[in-house]
Formats: structure tokens, sequence, C-alpha cells
């Protein structure tokens, strides 16, 4: 069986709190390898990431992640985010470059800040830190091209990330031949994929068109359909535990989740997979 892990975002109200603990109650028997917070684009949720990640640490005995970006903030405010995980007793870090604030054109590095990933991966990773990175099976929207993206992930690997997790991607195909040329171009760290189960198809897609990921279109045509028959979420469990099955037998032995704080897909698609929660979850006395 696959090694899992899942993402979650913190909360941003009382409503999304008690979404945030469902999830993690009902995910959390699985077992999961390591669980991560996201940091909302230009930093907005710093503070909430931060308490996020010291609650599912201390509260449920996760072994958490918290997302931490090079966006609007400076060297030291970064850092010092960094040092609140660790007080936490939070020694994993997914670095990201981040995404530029709201209607920003696009990032520009804050002019005391870390000027990229790879300078932010250096700095956590010789702090002691844990780093994993983000990778991009299809182009990153702003890349030059394949070989661009490959050379930044290298880049960040040799600072000092021990992984990467991928961006979601609709065909096991496209994470595959992505890791065949991340192998020829010298990377030897492992490359997890990073699975979205389709909760909101029109959601899913415009995100996945925003951010370069291509869409099937044998794949749209069925979610068309299903949605006109009220099946979307049979067809969601169906496409992503055939990825997920191609994915394991190809030789990925851990897959990564990205929940939306919304765990019934996730959980259903682990179970046709046959991962069994251990045990009803209960909180760290």
């Amino acid at each position: 069986m696959p090694a899992v892990s899942f993402e979650f975002f913190p909360p941003k109200s009382l409503q999304g709190s008690f979404r945030l603990w469902d999830c993690v109650s009902t995910l959390a028997p699985l077992k999961p390898e390591w669980v991560s917070v996201t940091y909302g684009a230009g930093g907005t949720t710093r503070e909430l990431t931060r308490d996020a990640v010291a609650a599912l640490g201390q509260e449920f005995g996760l072994n958490v992640a918290g997302h931490l970006t090079c966006v609007d903030a400076s060297r030291e405010e970064t850092l010092d985010v960094a040092r609140g995980f660790r007080a936490a007793g939070v020694t994993d870090i997914v670095a990201l470059r981040g995404d530029p604030p709201k209607g920003a054109d696009g990032f520009t590095p804050h002019p005391d800040g870390f000027q990229n990933s790879v300078e932010l991966v250096e700095a956590l990773a010789a702090d002691g830190f844990n780093v994993r990175v983000g990778c991009y099976p299809d182009i990153h929207p702003e890349a030059a091209g394949p070989d661009a993206d490959l050379d930044w992930l290298k880049r960040k690997i040799d600072a000092g990330a021990s992984e990467a997790v991928s961006q979601f991607f609709f065909e096991a195909e496209t994470f595959l031949r992505f890791r065949d040329r991340a192998v020829k171009a010298g990377i030897e760290a492992t490359l997890v994929p990073g699975i979205l189960p389709i909760e909101d198809w029109t959601k899913a897609s415009k995100f996945a068109r925003a951010c370069g990921a291509t869409i099937p279109e044998a794949l749209e045509a069925a979610f068309e359909r299903a949605l006109r028959d009220d099946r979307a979420d049979l067809l969601a469990i169906a496409q992503a535990t055939e990825l997920c099955d191609m994915l394991v037998e190809e030789g990925c032995d851990h897959l990564h989740f990205y929940t939306l704080n919304r765990p019934e897909l996730t959980r259903d698609v682990c179970a046709a997979l046959g991962l069994v929660p251990e045990a009803s979850l209960s909180r760290v006395a």
C-alpha cells in the first residue's frame, strides 16, 4: 500500500475551523506520513497557518509541515515564521515562492526578502528544517520551457530540499513522463505525485487552466455528462482511484492528496485503494 499525506488550508472563520477539524478527524485514522497546511496568496494567512500547524501537531499528534513562501515579507519576517513553527515542535516546511498578492501582475520580491524559492530553501535547510518543495508535471505558466522548469527544481534540491510534491494533474502519463525527464536531468530526490479528487469540476478546471495543467478533452466531456446525470462524485472517485492505481503500479509509493478541507472524496479514494483506518482518532492527551 502507498504511503499518503494530506494538504489542508487554515480556517478563516469559526465555521472553517469546524470544517478543518472534521476533515482532520476523518483522515487522520488513515495514518498519513505527514500533513501540510497552506499559506494564502501573498502571505495572507501567515498567522492562521502558524496557528493551524501548531494545533494539528499538538492536538492530534500528526507530523505537520507548514507552508512558507517568499511573498510580501522580509527575510527576517519569513524566518521568524519558521522559528514559530519550530517553537511549536514543527521541523518540516513546504517551501514555495508563492503566488503574488491578488491584483498584482506577477511576483515581485520584497526588497529585503528572499528573491526566489531557491534562496528560501537554502536558508531553511541551513537552519535544520526538513524542506519539501513544489514541482510541475505540466510546465509552470511562468517557466521559459520544460528544461527551465527542471533546472529550477534541480536548484531547489541542490539547495537542500529533501523531496518535491507535484502540482495536481489528470493523467498518470503526465507525471510519469515528468519523472523520467527529472531522472535524466540528474534529479535524484523523491518526486511525490499530487492528487486532486475533483469536488467541483467547474472550479477544478478553472484552477487547472490558471496553473497550466492539461485538461484531457475526454475527462471534460465525462464530467459534463456526469453533472447532468448527478453522478459527478462517482466519476470523481473512479477517476482519482484509477489515476492512483496507475501511479502505484509504476512505482509511486507515496501519494499526496489536496483535500480542500473536504475529506469525503479523499477518504473514499483511499478506501478504494485498500487503505483502511487503523483506529478512531483520539486527541493527544
